[in-house]
């Protein structure tokens, strides 16, 4: 990051920090402490945590040093640890941040946060909609490409009595998110708080999506619609408390699972051992990008993206 970035990031953030500390944001004198760094904390499911990405630093939550946190720690010159926790974890919903996550051990994500946290980022959501049953519905892992239905299987499944299951799973999603934000408002009332969204999965190649997720044609566009309200919902919910709203489907856009395994962010359904990463998620190359959103997000505001 470019010095002049990196500033604007600290002044971006210093101001909820030295509140947090109970100082006024005043220009240092030589006679006058350090300025207090800025305790960020990140909380999230795999998308955050970066399962498979090397280095794993945490196994059982599928945690990586590498993962968009950890480089937006180094991005915002947080150089001391302790300033930091990332208490992302695979598999997790909202209702893992009040409450310990089964067999990951990990412990409620909120209990991360405290009155001295000055920056939040929150990426969550995707489980509660289900995104691991939605995969597993609509993929086509066996046989040759030529077998993939061309019509919309996964997406008759989904809707029932003419309502569209996912689109109400979204919407039952949203109060919870709130629910989320609030507790986090409330244990760090000082906080910039950040909701990250998901970033591009599926892109409009359908031949190329046929190859790299194998998911039937029709159904690439209406699990492509689901990911924008999902993302929409995750929008509203941060605005709606005046928090920031980090689009990194935009930073993806281009790079989704059905591009050429070169120019890919988020891997398909097999991803190589050249480029660990768990299928239909985030490769190193997509939690950089993701990174990047949320630090210029940061300093810029949404408009950024």
């Amino acid at each position: 990051m470019a010095r002049s970035r990196l500033r604007l990031a600290l002044t971006a953030l210093g101001a909820a920090a030295a509140v947090a500390a109970g100082t006024a944001a005043t220009p240092a004198t030589a006679a006058e402490p350090r300025p207090r760094v800025p305790r960020y904390v990140a909380l999230g499911d795999s998308f955050t945590s970066g399962p498979s990405i090397p280095r794993q630093v945490n196994a059982r939550c599928g945690r990586s040093d590498a993962n968009y946190p950890s480089i937006v720690r180094e991005e915002l010159g947080i150089a001391d640890r302790t300033s930091f926790t990332d208490a992302s974890c695979g598999g997790a919903t909202t209702d893992h941040m009040w409450n310990r996550q089964g067999a990951t051990g990990n412990d409620p994500q909120l209990d991360s946060i405290s009155r001295d946290t000055s920056l939040v980022t929150l990426g969550i959501g995707g489980n509660d909609i289900g995104f691991g049953e939605i995969i597993g519905r609509c993929i086509h892992p066996l046989g040759p490409v030529e077998s993939i239905p061309r019509d919309n299987p996964c997406q008759r499944y989904f809707t029932r009595n003419g309502v569209d299951e996912l689109d109400k799973r979204v919407n039952e999603t949203a109060p919870k998110v709130a629910a989320v934000l609030k507790a986090v408002h409330e244990r760090a009332p000082h906080a910039r708080v950040a909701v990250v969204g998901y970033p591009a999965l599926l892109g409009d190649d359908i031949e190329g999506c046929r190859k790299s997720v194998r998911i039937a044609d029709g159904d690439i566009p209406y699990l492509r619609g689901t990911l924008r309200r999902l993302n929409a919902m995750l929008r509203k919910q941060a605005t709606d408390r005046g928090d920031l709203y980090v689009n990194t489907n935009a930073t993806t856009a281009d790079h989704d699972a059905c591009q050429p395994f070169e120019e890919r962010f988020v891997e398909g359904l097999y991803p190589r051992p050249s480029r660990p990463a768990v299928a239909f998620h985030p490769n190193a190359g997509g939690e950089r990008a993701m990174a990047e959103a949320v630090v210029d997000t940061i300093i810029f505001g949404p408009s950024a993206r």
